[in-house]
């Protein structure tokens, strides 16, 4: 069986078994655990696993850092990031090609804003706390809190996405936690105000963001963050979603079909 007969057979295998909205395409922004059109700053010391990029705001903006250039001043290195980081400002491509990853950022969240017709609509009046969330999309008229923990329930290819008009605020030392194999990576918080994940709290899922993000002293997020104003973390970690590895898949996929 051909590699191209197995990736039409794994796509007819996801189709039927997943559940939720068909995904967000992330784009080259889906190659960075934060990326920020305004600024990226630190109170040391935070712990950044994946790259991190700024554009049209240049290098100045990333603050916290300890910043050390490469030396084809494409992109430079922190003790604070297992990875890159870029801004508009180093030399060729890399403005480039920010400039591409940034716009599509912006298409993601103007795609995850418009998909209409929502499962759930102002679900809990906003309030998340305690509740169990399974696939699906969700819509909130109004700001929406997690004051306790809660927990996404799902296998490994379903999908969610939460439409919010206002801000996402995360109460201190709460925690959202994936159960039954659910991903972050299949997990949008598309939201038109601010996001506050306060001290201690852990985050779940790609934050796509129209404002500012705020991640207080001890914060974490498995995902990533991706917004169109500011980033200020305080001592926080975030960690992008592990990728699927296809070649794996295949050749299961390849014993399921012989």
């Amino acid at each position: 069986m051909t590699k191209f007969v197995l990736i039409a057979a794994l796509g007819a295998i996801a189709s039927v078994s997943a559940a939720g909205p068909d995904a967000v395409n992330l784009g080259e922004a889906g190659t960075y655990a934060i990326l920020s059109k305004a600024g990226i700053s630190t109170v040391p010391t935070s712990a950044i696993t994946g790259n991190i990029g700024v554009s049209p705001i240049d290098s100045k903006a990333i603050t916290g850092f300890s910043l050390m250039a490469d030396s084809t001043n494409t992109f430079a290195t922190s003790t604070q990031v297992t990875g890159s980081v870029y801004a508009v400002d180093y030399t060729s491509p890399t403005p480039a090609e920010l400039t591409v990853t940034i716009g599509n950022m912006e298409t993601a969240y103007t795609d995850a804003a418009g998909r209409a017709t929502p499962d759930h609509t102002n679900l809990g009046a906003g309030d998340l706390g305690g509740l169990t969330l399974v696939p699906g999309l969700y819509k909130f008229g109004s700001d929406v809190t997690i004051p306790t923990d809660c927990k996404i329930n799902g296998s490994s290819t379903d999908t969610w996405i939460f439409q919010v008009t206002g801000n996402l605020i995360m109460a201190a030392n709460m925690r959202i936690t994936l159960i039954g194999g659910a991903k972050a990576s299949n997990i949008v918080w598309q939201v038109a105000g601010y996001v506050e994940v306060e001290a201690g709290a852990h985050m779940e899922g790609i934050l796509l963001v129209k404002t500012k993000v705020d991640f207080r002293t001890g914060s974490s997020l498995n995902g990533r963050i991706l917004a169109q104003t500011a980033v200020t973390l305080q001592s926080s970690t975030v960690t992008q979603p592990t990728q699927p590895d296809l070649r794996r898949i295949l050749a299961q996929t390849a014993d399921i079909l012989v």
